[in-house]
């Protein structure tokens, strides 16, 4: 009788392990799709910033060459540093040529 109420005992805790494992897979899955809904809404933010902080350069750009702002000198600047990038562009590019003419 005892090796009987020692089986019910095993038995009933091993079904109580499986209805944990079931709410534990359940609240799993849920966990893992709100996540992945987070993240996606995290790279649409993120984008969001990304293409604002765009806007704001182009517009403190433009209001600084519109004459009487005070971010003047950083359009200059800006303008001065796209200037330098192109300068080296070409200059990567007429070294490539001269390499190809070799």
């Amino acid at each position: 009788m005892a090796e009987k109420g020692v089986i019910m005992n095993i038995a009933s805790q091993v079904n109580r392990l499986l209805d944990d494992h079931r709410t534990l897979a359940r609240a799993c899955r849920e966990l893992t799709a709100e996540r992945d809904a987070l993240r996606a809404e995290n790279r649409e933010l993120q984008q969001t910033v990304h293409e604002q902080k765009g806007e704001l350069s182009r517009l403190r750009l433009s209001d600084g060459l519109s004459g009487g702002a005070a971010d003047r000198e950083q359009a200059r600047a800006r303008i001065n540093r796209l200037l330098r990038e192109v300068d080296r562009c070409i200059a990567l590019l007429n070294k490539q040529e001269e390499k190809g003419d070799e």
